[in-house]
């Protein structure tokens, strides 16, 4: 960071509001929550301090304390304000009875996930109506380097974004080198060439990703639906039959396309 930098840092400081932007980053990274000993140790602040803090906080709802009163968590007021901004709400209204549809046609599960600040992050999803399924929950966080959802997500950013978002990129902890960049892009450019991805899930055995991404009238992603899609193989036994990998593919397909931007 340069000095003039550094110096417009110092003349624009906030300190009672870094202070309980650390306290929310603290609880973010702690599900169970901490104690208000706990945050005082973990900040290297006075009690005092905190505790005024987190009072506010816990007064305009963005944190929550426990029944026993000695611990306090994140509410989920943060998550409400980031899902209603204006875009999201619109494209969640719009894909949500369309996801619906497509969980009852294919009896596979499919989730939305969009950018955020160097993730995809799943914003809407519908589930299978049948006894078994795979889904993940609104809210998760997906890396966008080792899911479907993410490098398709990265397939169909613009040049400017995309060179922005692998800039920043690292791969076990290091930054990208010019070489690993430019493998990178190859095998994003067959993705968006191919208009989707389907792919073995780099986390659980037994699941095949098929991502189709949601686009702006530039072609560029501004959203992405993967289906986990399972395959069936006690159909037998079941009243429906579950969709096959293609009819799956194709019926994803038409959902991205019915929420596309025209």
């Amino acid at each position: 960071m340069g000095a003039q930098e550094k110096d417009t840092d110092s003349r624009y400081r906030a300190p009672a509001l870094d202070k309980g932007l650390d306290i929310l980053e603290h609880l973010a990274a702690e599900p169970s929550g901490l104690t208000r000993a706990e945050i005082v140790r973990s900040m290297n602040k006075s009690p005092s301090e905190i505790y005024r803090m987190l009072e506010r906080l816990v007064a305009r709802g963005y944190v929550a304390r426990s029944l026993e009163g000695d611990r306090y968590a994140l509410s989920l007021k943060l998550f409400s304000l980031g899902t209603n901004h204006p875009p999201l709400r619109r494209l969640r209204t719009l894909s949500q009875p369309l996801m619906d549809k497509f969980a009852e046609d294919t009896l596979q599960s499919v989730h939305l996930a969009a950018l955020d600040r160097g993730s995809a992050v799943v914003i809407a999803q519908a589930s299978s109506p049948a006894n078994w399924e795979f889904r993940l929950r609104i809210g998760s966080k997906l890396d966008l380097f080792e899911t479907s959802s993410g490098t398709t997500l990265l397939a169909f950013q613009d040049e400017e974004s995309l060179g922005n978002l692998l800039d920043h990129a690292t791969i076990d902890g290091q930054p990208m080198s010019p070489r690993q960049i430019v493998a990178k892009k190859t095998q994003l450019a067959k993705i968006r060439e191919a208009g989707q991805r389907t792919s073995d899930s780099k986390q659980l055995m037994g699941v095949t990703d098929i991502s189709v991404p949601v686009l702006d009238n530039r072609h560029n992603g501004i959203a992405v639906l993967t289906s986990p899609y399972i395959k069936r193989i006690d159909e037998k036994h079941t009243q429906r039959k579950h969709a096959n990998i293609n009819q799956t593919l194709k019926a994803l397909r038409v959902l991205a396309e019915n929420i596309s931007i025209q």
